[in-house]
Parts: C-alpha cells; sequence; structure tokens
C-alpha cells in the first residue's frame, strides 16, 4: 500500500489491490516486507563490502537495495503526481533522490528500507482486520444436504437455490439463510450474533447461514442464496463502509493536507536562504532532513489502522459497525434513545385481557378483531390471531396510519384501533387499568358501537433493566420513544428504571423528537430498524437491533446488533470509547513526532538516516498500539431471551 499514508486520495496501489486478493496470512508473506528483507540484506552486504575496501561493490548494492526499498512506494507516488495528488511518498521520493544527488546513496536506502518496512506492516495489519471480518464467510459448511424431487443428494452452498429444503443434521452448520419447516432445535448463533446461549428454534422461525444446529435434525425453506445470505451481506457491507472517514480520520486529514506542501516550501525556503548566508550543500542537506523530519506518515496511518482492528474486534462481539464514522461516533454518544417495540421488548406481545360491553363475549370480541388482524402483520396482530381457534379475515381492510384499521366483517363496518380513536366509553376504567399495568389496549368497534376492548402485552427483556442501570451508571442519559400510549409506555419504563418517556408517538414525532434531543447532546437511536428508520437516520447514530434478519435496520442504521441480546449495547459504547482513546493517542504521539523532529534536522542535530528510523519507529508503535483496538472481551452476565423472528410492522399504531 504504497503511500497508503498519504494525506489525499485513497488510490489502491496493485501491490495493495494483489494484497487484498492474496492477502498474506503470516508476516513474511507481505510482499512490501519480502522488499523490506531483500533491501536489508543488501544493505549488510553493503556494509561488510566497506569494510573490505571495495567501494564499486559497496555502492552497486546500495543501489540495488534503494531499488528494491523504493518499488514500495515510489511507482505509486508518480501515479499519484500525475493526477495531481501529494502524498507522504511524495516527500520520501524527494528526499531519496536528494540524498542520491548528495552522493548519500547508503542513506536513501536506508530511508527505503525502513518505509518499506513501515508499509509492510500497515499492509498486514489492514489484510489482517479484513480476514478477521471475511472470516464470517467460513462459518458456511463446504456441503450442505437438499432434498430435490424426493430425493436428498449433497451439493455445494452455491447450488442452493431459493426453495429448496435444506436437511440439516444435528452438529451440522446452516449453509444458508431460511426457515424452519420441520423440526425443533436449539441453535447455537454464537459465532455470528455474539449470543452465548443457544436458541430454541422451531416451524416458521428463521435460520441463518453459519449458525449450528443442536440436537434436532431441521428441514429447512431455502431464503436466500449463498452470495446474498446474512453472512455475505454483512461482509460485503462493512468492507464497502470501511472507507467512511471518522472525525478523527479528517481531522488527521485536515493537518496532513496542508502539511505536506507546506513542508516542501519550507524546504525550498531552507534551502535558499541557508545556501545564501552559508555551505549550499550544507543547507540543501538539512531542508532535505527537514522534509523528511515533517513527514506525516505516522499520522495519516495511525486512526484508520485503529479503526480497521476495531470494527473487525465488533463485528466478533456481534456488533455490526459501518466503518469509521460510526465507530467514532458511538464513543462520543452521551444520549441514548431507546424504542419500547422490539427493543425493551422481546417483540412477543400475547393477549392477557379481553374486557367486554354487556351483551358480548370474550370470543366475540376476540372473532371481530382477529377478522381486521389477519390482514395486518403488525405484532399485535400475532398475539389477538394466536387467541382464536379459527378466523374468517375481513374483506375491504385499510389502516389508518397511526391509529388502527377499518373493514368489513360478515359485512358489517368494524374497526379496530387505539383508545382516542375510538373511544372508549364504558371501558374507560378497564382501558385505564389495563394501560397502568403495562399493557396495549385496542378498542373494538361494529356498526359503529363498542363492543369490547383487548389488552396485549409485550414483555420486558429479560436484560432490560440491567442494560438500562449500566448505561445510567456509565453516564449515558435514557430516553424511551414509542407509538404506544403514555400510560402503557410509563409502566414499562418504570420496570426498566428509565424516566425520560416521550409516548404516542408517530414514525416522524420520533424523528422530530430526536432532532431535539440531539441538541442537548450527542444522542443515539436504537430502535428495530422499521418504522424507526427516521429516528435512525436523524439521529447522531443509528443503532438496529436484530440485523440478522432486518434488510432495513442494515441499511438505515449506522451500527447494528447482530443479535437480539441488548447487552451488547453497553459492550459496543464500552468498545468505541476505548478506541477513540487509541486513536488520540496515536494522533497526539504522531504530531508530537513532527514537532520534536523538525527543529531538530533544521540545526543539524539529526541527520537523515536518524530521523528516518525515529519516523519509522513511530509508525511501528501506533500501528501496534492501533491494533489493540482489536482486543475484546466476551459478553458475561446472565443470558438473554431467543432471538425473536423478525417482523415487518403495518397496520394499527405500535
Amino acid at each position: 500500500m504504497s503511500d497508503a499514508c498519504g494525506c489525499s486520495g485513497d488510490e489502491t496501489t496493485p501491490a495493495g489491490r494483489e494484497a487484498e486478493e492474496h492477502e498474506a496470512e503470516r508476516l513474511w508473506q507481505v510482499r512490501e516486507l519480502q522488499a523490506a528483507a531483500v533491501a536489508g540484506v543488501l544493505l549488510v552486504g553493503a556494509l561488510l563490502a566497506g569494510g573490505t575496501d571495495r567501494p564499486g561493490l559497496q555502492v552497486g548494492l546500495e543501489v540495488a537495495a534503494l531499488a528494491v526499498g523504493a518499488w514500495t512506494f515510489v511507482p505509486s507516488t508518480l501515479r499519484r503526481l500525475a493526477k495531481g495528488k501529494i502524498g507522504v511518498g511524495t516527500l520520501m521520493t524527494i528526499a531519496a533522490v536528494g540524498a542520491v544527488l548528495l552522493g548519500e546513496v547508503g542513506e536513501a536506502a536506508m530511508l527505503a528500507f525502513l518505509y518499506s518496512i513501515s508499509e509492510g506492516l500497515e499492509e498486514y495489519s489492514l489484510a489482517k482486520t479484513r480476514r478477521g471480518l471475511r472470516a464470517l464467510l467460513s462459518l458456511v459448511p463446504e456441503q450442505a444436504t437438499v432434498r430435490r424431487g424426493g430425493i436428498e443428494q449433497v451439493v455445494a452452498p452455491a447450488d442452493l437455490r431459493v426453495g429448496d429444503t435444506m436437511i440439516v443434521k444435528p452438529g451440522e452448520r446452516i449453509a444458508t439463510d431460511g426457515v424452519i419447516g420441520g423440526g425443533r432445535t436449539a441453535l447455537d448463533v454464537s459465532a455470528i450474533t455474539g449470543e452465548s446461549v443457544p436458541v430454541e428454534a422451531g416451524p416458521g422461525d428463521e435460520v441463518f447461514a453459519g449458525s449450528i444446529n443442536g440436537t434436532g435434525v431441521l428441514e429447512v425453506r431455502v431464503t436466500t442464496t449463498a452470495e446474498d445470505n446474512s453472512l455475505a451481506r454483512i461482509v460485503r457491507i462493512v468492507e464497502a463502509e470501511q472507507s467512511r472517514k471518522g472525525e478523527a480520520q479528517r481531522l488527521a486529514d485536515r493537518i496532513a493536507k496542508p502539511l505536506v506542501p507546506g513542508v516542501m516550501i519550507a524546504a525550498v525556503v531552507i534551502a535558499g536562504i541557508g545556501s545564501l548566508l552559508g555551505d549550499p550543500l550544507v543547507w540543501i542537506e538539512r531542508a532535505l532532513v527537514v522534509l523528511v523530519a515533517a513527514s506525516p506518515c505516522a499520522l495519516a496511518i495511525s486512526v484508520p489502522v485503529t479503526v480497521v482492528a476495531a470494527v473487525g474486534a465488533a463485528s466478533r462481539l456481534g456488533v455490526l459497525v459501518k466503518g469509521g464514522a460510526a465507530l467514532e461516533a458511538l464513543g462520543v454518544i452521551r444520549g441514548v434513545a431507546l424504542d419500547k417495540t422490539g427493543t425493551l421488548t422481546r417483540n412477543r406481545p400475547a393477549v392477557v385481557e379481553v374486557a367486554t360491553v354487556p351483551g358480548m363475549t370474550r370470543e366475540q370480541v376476540l372473532d371481530v378483531a382477529a377478522a381486521l388482524e389477519a390482514r395486518s402483520e403488525h405484532p399485535l396482530a400475532r398475539a389477538i390471531l394466536a387467541a382464536v381457534p379459527a378466523v374468517t379475515p375481513a374483506t375491504e381492510v385499510e389502516a389508518v396510519v397511526g391509529a388502527g384499521l377499518v373493514g368489513l366483517v360478515g359485512g358489517r363496518p368494524a374497526r379496530l384501533g387505539r383508545p382516542g380513536w375510538i373511544e372508549a366509553g364504558v371501558l374507560a376504567g378497564d382501558v385505564q387499568r389495563m394501560q397502568h399495568a403495562g399493557a396495549t389496549a385496542v378498542l373494538i368497534e361494529v356498526d359503529g358501537q363498542l363492543v369490547g376492548a383487548v389488552a396485549v402485552r409485550d414483555e420486558l427483556r429479560p436484560e432490560a433493566a440491567e442494560v438500562v442501570a449500566r448505561l445510567r451508571r456509565d453516564g449515558y442519559t435514557v430516553a424511551m420513544l414509542t407509538g404506544d400510549n403514555t400510560a402503557t409506555a410509563t409502566a414499562l419504563a418504570r420496570e426498566v428504571g428509565i424516566e425520560q418517556v416521550h409516548a404516542e408517538l408517530r414514525p416522524e414525532d420520533k424523528a422530530r423528537l430526536v432532532a431535539e434531543l440531539r441538541g442537548q447532546r450527542r444522542t443515539a437511536m436504537v430502535g428495530d430498524g422499521v418504522n424507526d428508520a427516521p429516528a435512525l437516520a436523524t439521529a447522531d447514530l443509528g443503532i438496529a437491533m436484530g440485523a440478522m434478519g432486518t434488510d432495513v435496520a442494515i441499511e438505515t442504521a449506522d451500527v447494528a446488533l447482530m443479535g437480539e441480546d441488548l447487552r451488547h449495547l453497553p459492550q459496543a459504547f464500552g468498545h468505541a470509547r476505548r478506541a477513540r482513546r487509541i486513536m488520540l493517542q496515536n494522533v497526539a504521539l504522531s504530531l508530537g513526532i513532527v514537532i520534536g523532529l523538525m527543529p531538530l534536522a533544521l540545526f543539524g542535530v539529526l541527520g537523515l538516516a536518524a530521523v528516518v528510523l525515529v519516523h519509522e519507529v513511530a509508525e511501528v508503535f501506533v500501528i501496534a498500539n492501533g491494533v489493540r483496538a482489536g482486543r475484546t472481551k466476551p459478553l458475561t452476565s446472565v443470558s438473554a431471551a431467543p432471538a425473536p423472528v423478525p417482523v415487518e410492522l403495518t397496520g394499527a399504531v405500535r
């Protein structure tokens, strides 16, 4: 990646592109380090030749060492210059050429040798992190058993087609995403979502590529091809988004971009004025040394290395971070807005009570409600439909956004929706009691007359209170944003310890509130990525729950918790804060090196070789420090509930 530490452009060199195609798994496999090793051997040979009083051989070996080392950065520098781009490699090339003109071929060779080591270490660290991300793809088994035409056969995952039926035996990995058609099991999804406890799964549940089947034989209907399954999609998204630059990266660019031409101008001024006042050769040499001393290579590579390491580590935690901008925003967030349904709750609502008006029975009320909800995909619909043995769907059903459903049940007009849109009348006390118990109440009306109220409650995630307590302990301001009514939201918020509650919100209301919260502090929105999409996009940082099964979550949010364990949220915040500290350490060290070396070079305290050595040692240090951001700690605490099937929300208000 010659000139990878340059300050303008992001072009990858041929060597870099080849490294991406054939990524080195060992240090000695990195092309730049191979070149550095050859250059080092030649330099040692030159040193030995000098001791035997053979100057011709010594110079020849030094020239060869220079040529081999320069191969890692000079060609790409010239290509960039042809496009009007100046980078750190430009300074290194000018310094090497200048040293040769001054007769210091050995010093030029040493510069190229050390710089090629730096380039190789950078490429290795980046490749190592890319391999960590792409290792997700290795979770897909080499073969899968599929039933076609009543005959079971073994095929490669790439040959699976949508609609195929996979047979997954106990202990086998699932080859691609699908829906269980038969069988029950406990799935080990720890390598994918970071959840430590197996997830119970049965008919109708979604399963994802790379999951390990537990005890039962499964029949899985394939829903995506191997090229487009959840693992492949995550890898593509992260690799595409890793080019996004965060604030500290932009800071490094802002410092480096004017610094490179500024230093070049300063070197010309030093050489010019010094030549007028003293020995031209001395001052030209010092100008070249200043040029090298001011090279911001360590500054330019320090943040990207940290970002790539931290993003790769986050993926192992079950947290999908979409690039440097998202990582750094995650590290400076001070406020967290949490959606209720599907985020704080398990998104598995159930009917807990039915209130009726005189003359109506529980079964009659549920039959009308189920007839309307049969055309809805709202989570409340699942709960109501599950409470009746058989359903006759209503006709002419229409959803009233933010209110409920209207349609014809048995040819009679009927409505189902929130209190306020439908008057509670004689059931007002029952509705209030349901809401104070943390349930969502929906009213049912037939022929314009109220017939009953149904209470549905979505249970809180078992880890919700623990997560909120940890967030508050870590100094975050926590708020709940929900479309549910105020009484229900307040009851659930009280259980988990949230004091700031905003209820009865439509999607646009959530976005507006998030914008207001952003005015007070940097705020992240955490939601399920469906009707929370506007708020996720409005927040300083959007965090989606359950990204393994919700495409809109991945597309809208900056960060996605790939599993359904909310405890990954504070863990992700802590990981990002640590990565940001490492970034700032690297930036400070890099700037300190530049500021300290320039006067030493100007007054001749340090020569060219010493300056180059200090720079390369600094680069090695910031790379090693940046790689520390790739260290992670496993999630520890009480296990969370099994992951629910992601649901697209339409119909009645949430």
